[in-house]
């Protein structure tokens, strides 16, 4: 079985990953991820990517919601997070992040 037959929702990831590679190849490294968010966002909108920014999410324990909420930086196709880092490398940290997200959602 190959990589694509794998990945869940394979041709929406393969989109969403064409528009970051884009991004990546205009604007370089070294930004804030504030100026990447705004540049996905654009790029997203060009290809016709259909995606929320910041949509606040319920965070729930026991069944029972949180004040707290989840603001991903983007929600693709109504069902794949996107989470942004601008920094030189992945730490442990950014990956417990990601998992925790998932988890509350």
């Amino acid at each position: 079985m190959g990589i694509k037959e794998d990945l869940i929702f394979a041709d929406e990831a393969y989109a969403i990953q064409g528009a970051v590679f884009e991004v990546y190849r205009e604007m370089g490294c070294g930004f804030l991820e504030a100026v990447y968010q705004e540049c996905l966002e654009r790029e997203f909108a060009a290809r016709g990517i259909p995606f929320t920014a910041q949509q606040e999410l319920t965070i729930a324990y026991k069944g029972q919601p949180l004040k707290q909420v989840y603001k991903p930086d983007f929600v693709c196709y109504g069902k794949i997070i996107v989470e942004l880092k601008a920094d030189h490398a992945l730490l442990p940290e950014h990956q417990a992040q990601t998992f925790n997200y998932l988890t509350a959602t």
